[in-house]
């Protein structure tokens, strides 16, 4: 099993195919195991890598808080480890938020973003909650209740939600509260204008509650291409996996073919 150990960072990474990275961040309860269909037909054409966030699945639990800055600067020394310089960052639901982060800090280590279902604050009472409801939820002997409800949600098939709850019931409660409660109050709204990348937007025309986030990074990131998939929700990158990796493909491919990635190592 893969682990990356640096410092005090513990953390479990997958990586399969070749070719320009793309990192995917998943939100809190979720692990790397939401991104299956990504890491299997993407990998066919790119770098897929994916991660268990501090105290999420197979990661060990973290003393260290988990804060969306800790995340972005754990993402930095996996791509470090992994000998990568630049990569595109991916981030679904609250894990879009990290992949904001990112962004901000560290523009100089990516070539770009993917925000799938995201959002860079939380500003709204039907999101803020359902996020204290989580909050309650994330301890050890209701933990169970929580990763049953979030997994079924995500999973498309009865072998995707298995998959999906057994490496949910890995995570420690602690840093699960922890990424839930801290993506109450951060909010990088005011920031957007600095993040001169591109990114690539993706929701679903269903999802009501995200069109007014999607709608707040479609008029403030300075580059951007917003797309809706029609009858979706939220759970896009299983439940609409073939739309979304296709969105991806073509999102990189008008990239290279404008000149944007014009380093054909991507490595040190």
């Amino acid at each position: 099993m893969p682990m990356l150990d640096v410092d005090d960072i513990r953390m479990y990474y997958t990586v399969k195919g070749e070719g320009i990275p793309i990192v995917f961040i998943h939100p809190p309860l979720l692990t790397s195991a939401n991104f299956m269909y990504q890491m299997e037909e993407l990998s066919r054409n790119f770098k897929v890598i994916a991660f268990d966030i501090r105290g999420h699945g197979r990661s060990p639990y973290s003393n260290q808080a988990i804060t969306y800055q800790t995340i972005a600067e754990d993402i930095r020394q996996l791509l470090d480890y992994l000998g990568v310089k630049k990569a595109f960052i991916c981030g679904y639901s609250t894990g879009g938020t990290i992949a904001l982060e990112y962004l901000l800090a560290y523009p100089d280590r990516s070539f770009g973003g993917i925000v799938i279902s995201g959002m860079s604050e939380v500003n709204d009472r039907k999101l803020k909650q359902m996020i204290s409801i989580a909050i309650t939820l994330a301890k050890a002997k209701t933990l169970p209740i929580l990763s049953l409800s979030i997994s079924w949600s995500n999973s498309d098939t009865n072998e995707a939600f298995k998959k999906l709850y057994t490496e949910a019931l890995k995570g420690d409660a602690r840093n699960i509260e922890q990424y839930y409660r801290y993506s109450l109050h951060y909010n990088c709204t005011s920031q957007l204008q600095k993040i001169d990348l591109p990114l690539l937007l993706v929701y679903g025309k269903k999802d009501k509650t995200f069109i007014n986030y999607a709608n707040i990074l479609h008029e403030k990131l300075p580059c951007n291409d917003l797309k809706f998939i029609e009858n979706e929700k939220h759970q896009i990158p299983t439940k609409a996996a073939v739309i979304l990796n296709e969105m991806i493909k073509q999102f990189i491919q008008t990239l290279m073919e404008n000149g944007h990635i014009n380093d054909p190592t991507w490595k040190y």
